[in-house]
């Protein structure tokens, strides 16, 4: 059964409730008081009790063996040790879905692992698709219906373009309640510990569902890499943006969410590269991602946003544009036409540049709010307009949260209020009714449109230049053995080499006749390095001597090594030297690398290397594989970059070769994906512009492949 099927997961024709209740406050009873008297379900409802006849005015069947007709939904709400034998005999009756609600599995321990572990090879075996276990079920409050226990259902149903998927229950009721504030949700699903279904095949549903126009998705855990890459494509190519909320980003998050859902967080910092890549919006708490969610669903951000500042309040506009500009936003500069009209309808004393200040004139006439702001949205050089609210004023604020709701009718350009009084009046209310979720102070409200934005930029960059589908949902293709060892750092530079990578001239020797017969051959200076498939650092061994100038240091270089490491790494299997011609001149160090992710698959590092690495630690990822228009684009992205651009007169490095080795890169371990675990280049040094030889060279070279144990060359 493909995600195309949950139209009669979220909107059954019949439900069969195992495990029903007529005691009050029981789970049982909350999804049948919930199904009966605050849904319009219309389909067939059944109810499964072994100990009651009759539930409510239904007969109750003592089983699921018992169900006249194969249904839709089963939602079991039974103990944990029945869980297995009620999904058998649903399983055998042919339901297509199931919602296990109960807890008391994979977040346990070991047998709750092994009992969930039971859930998913039902799922596998029959074909019935499970959702939970340990999960609140799911809300359509488009349709309004409700298959959850959650009390709260009855009142959470402000309706609107959001789709909602959580893994937990208590965070996606919290955003659902967003619609008190104007973030209305058509569909929720809440997945708890996902041993069948997870938020992924909900995004992909999602994505095709013309009600929801923004995914909103709150991750505890990311099982299946490859299934979130390609929701997350689908959902972009449907020109549906997904907001995100990772929880588990810290140590104590990570170990709070193993408890919770037994979900593994996963590395933050590649989950984040990951999710930035694929166009997805991380967010850092729930009322981020409402307010996020709510401004995609208003309009769609254009390349570059402008935005323009309105209000009476003169200290919260200018407060408003600090965060503006602390933001890295553009505050749109008004045309001059838009500045003769408002001063057309202003007082003399107030501002008609951005921010426009209508002053406290507002109390005394109205109309000059609802005209002023009709003005200022039709600058056509104004993309979005942000409306501080600094105070309640009971009535008088109510007059312009309804002047806000009457121009938001008559433009495209969104409007966002921010409402920063801890006093939620009558104005409030009429901004929530009239669909505005209004963010909670300056920060927040800026923050979503800095997000929106950011959103805007990705999307511009994906129609100009698309990036390639990520190996994790690649076909799968034919590959290349490789054709060498790659085990040590001459091996790997070999192997490198043929793929395009620069690396500097140099020879393995193995004694004095052979470090002259290399010097011959090799312009000096050059380093003497230990060639070792044990040895992590050569350098703490005393494995490398630089600034060799002729045969006879080199020669004593080759001794002075081979001593050093027999002292201090008497074990250390030595396969030779390696006399290698230094590389001179101006320069700056980066870093690259290439691991295979446990969950998303090989990923591409760059980064600032050398005296920078602890000074900036200032790195990029990206998911394999890379093309040019990419590469520099993620080098770009680097805090370093306007070093490497030349920064105040200073020297301009070779961006393109730069480039250029991070596609060779990309390519060597695009040939052999299934061989390659991790490669490393440390240092790469970058050549100034218009330097003679090679733009960029690979001085270090680590090549890790699925036979090798990880002790480096």
């Amino acid at each position: 059964m493909t995600t195309s099927d949950l139209t009669r997961l979220f909107n059954p024709k019949s439900i069969v409730v195992v495990g029903a209740s007529e005691k009050s406050g029981s789970i049982g009873n909350w999804v049948v008081k919930n199904l009966l008297e605050h849904s319009d379900f219309e389909g067939a409802l059944y109810l499964v009790n072994p100990k009651k006849n009759v539930i409510d005015g239904i007969t109750a069947l003592p089983d699921v063996a018992s169900l006249p007709e194969p249904v839709d939904v089963a939602i079991v709400a039974v103990p944990a040790s029945h869980v297995i034998a009620a999904l058998q005999e649903c399983g055998t009756k042919n339901v297509s879905f199931a919602l296990v609600l109960t807890s008391g599995f994979a977040e346990t321990g070991d047998t709750g692992i092994a009992d969930q572990q039971k859930i998913s090879d039902i799922a596998q075996r029959t074909g019935m698709r499970v959702i939970g276990p340990n999960c609140p079920g799911l809300c359509n409050i488009a349709d309004n219906i409700g298959m959850t226990f959650s009390p709260s259902f009855r009142n959470d149903r402000s309706v609107g373009p959001i789709g909602l998927a959580t893994h937990g229950g208590g965070l996606g009721r919290n955003m659902l309640q967003a619609g008190a504030r104007g973030a209305g949700v058509s569909l929720w699903a809440s997945l708890g510990n996902a041993a069948d279904l997870d938020v992924p095949d909900v995004i992909e549903y999602f994505a095709h569902d013309p009600r929801i126009a923004v995914i909103a998705t709150l991750l505890e855990g990311i099982a299946d890499g490859p299934a979130l890459i390609r929701a997350a494509r689908i959902a972009a190519a449907a020109d549906k943006p997904v907001v995100a909320l990772k929880v588990g980003r810290s140590e104590y998050g990570a170990r709070a969410v193993q408890s919770h859902t037994a979900a593994i967080a996963g590395s933050a910092v590649v989950n984040s590269a990951v999710l930035r890549q694929l166009g997805v919006i991380e967010v850092d708490d729930t009322d981020e991602l409402m307010d996020v969610g709510w401004l995609l669903s208003r309009a769609q951000p254009a390349p570059s946003t402008r935005v323009a500042i309105w209000g009476a309040s003169g200290g919260a506009l200018s407060l408003c544009a600090d965060h503006v500009g602390q933001a890295g936003l553009t505050l749109a500069q008004l045309q001059e036409d838009t500045v003769q009209r408002l001063s057309a309808i202003l007082p003399s004393f107030a501002s008609t540049a951005n921010p426009v200040d209508i002053t406290a004139a507002a109390i005394a006439d109205s109309s000059i709010e609802q005209k002023s702001l009709e003005i200022l949205a039709e600058d056509p050089g104004v993309d979005v307009i942000l409306a501080p609210l600094a105070l309640d004023y009971g009535e008088r604020t109510a007059g312009t949260s309804l002047s806000l709701a009457a121009v938001q009718k008559l433009v495209t350009v969104p409007i966002v209020p921010i409402w920063m009084s801890d006093v939620h009046g009558k104005g409030y209310d009429i901004l929530a009714e009239a669909g505005f979720c209004s963010p909670r102070g300056l920060s927040k409200g800026v923050l979503a449109v800095a997000r929106w934005a950011e959103y805007g930029r990705w999307r511009d960059g994906q129609s100009t230049s698309p990036t390639p589908a990520p190996f994790a949902v690649q076909p799968a293709r034919d590959e290349l053995d490789l054709p060498r060892s790659v085990a040590t750092e001459p091996e790997a530079k070999a192997w490198l080499a043929e793929h395009g990578v620069t690396v500097p001239r140099g020879f393995t020797v193995h004694d004095d006749k052979g470090v002259h017969t290399a010097m011959s051959g090799l312009r000096a200076p050059v380093v003497a390095k230990v060639v070792s498939t044990d040895l992590a650092h050569k350098t703490d061994v005393g494995g490398v001597v630089v600034g060799l100038q002729d045969a006879e240091s080199a020669c004593r270089a080759r001794q002075d090594i081979l001593a050093a490491v027999a002292a201090k790494a008497p074990g250390a299997s030595v396969r030779g030297i390696l006399i290698e011609e230094m590389m001179t001149g101006d320069s700056v160090e980066m870093i690259v690398g290439v691991h295979r992710d446990p969950v998303f698959g090989h990923l591409i590092t760059v980064g600032a290397g050398g005296v920078f690495v602890e000074l900036l630690n200032d790195t990029a990822r990206h998911l394999l594989p890379l093309d040019r228009s990419t590469a520099l684009k993620l080098i770009e992205s680097l805090r370093m970059y306007p070093i490497l651009a030349g920064m105040r007169g200073g020297a301009t490095y070779d961006i393109d070769a730069l480039a250029d080795l991070l596609v060779s890169v990309s390519d060597c371990v695009s040939a052999h994906r299934s061989s390659i675990e991790e490669v490393d280049l440390n240092p790469v040094i970058v050549r100034p512009a218009g330097s003679s030889g090679p733009g960029s060279v690979a001085l270090d070279a680590l090549v890790v492949t699925t036979t090798m144990s990880k002790s480096p060359a």
